[in-house]
């Protein structure tokens, strides 16, 4: 008993019709890129992609983020600032979602080892807060909130 190229031909269709259907996670947004360089972006929901010719370049929530970063201060105290961020605009957030980690880490190292540090907790965290947010929100990103604590 064999298998006619029909039904060969079908499950084959079937097989790339599944593969075609992706599903996407409430509070995220995928960015598909083709072999051209067109990147197109899709929010939750059930999308048709091409698998193919478009690949899912990257992931990004749009809940939040945090990352830890040891630092220390002029003074020469060590902290560690917890910053949480998120994504505002994917299109822009795109180019650097990859480096984000990196580039908040350099500018808090950078702006904790500054002179112009403020001596409250509170007003250190505000001044650190709109600090980052100069330096990111043009890429699309927004830092919500920052906890400091002296290091263990």
């Amino acid at each position: 008993m064999s298998i006619s190229p029909l039904w060969i031909m079908l499950i084959s269709l079937a097989a790339l019709a599944a593969f075609c259907v992706r599903r996407i996670p409430e509070g995220q947004v995928y960015s598909l890129r083709r072999f051209g360089g067109h990147t197109r972006f899709v929010g939750a929901g059930m999308h048709f992609m091409l698998p193919l010719i478009e690949r899912v370049s990257h992931k990004m929530s749009l809940t939040g983020s945090s990352i830890e970063v040891p630092c220390v201060l002029q003074s020469g105290e060590p902290f560690e600032a917890l910053i949480y961020f998120q994504v505002l605009d994917p299109r822009r957030a795109d180019r650097v979602i990859d480096s984000v980690d990196a580039l908040l880490r350099q500018q808090v190292t950078h702006l904790l080892a500054g002179d112009s540090i403020p001596g409250e907790p509170a007003e250190r965290r505000l001044w650190l807060k709109q600090s980052l947010n100069n330096e990111v929100r043009e890429r699309g990103l927004l830092v919500t909130r920052i906890d400091l604590r002296h290091a263990a």
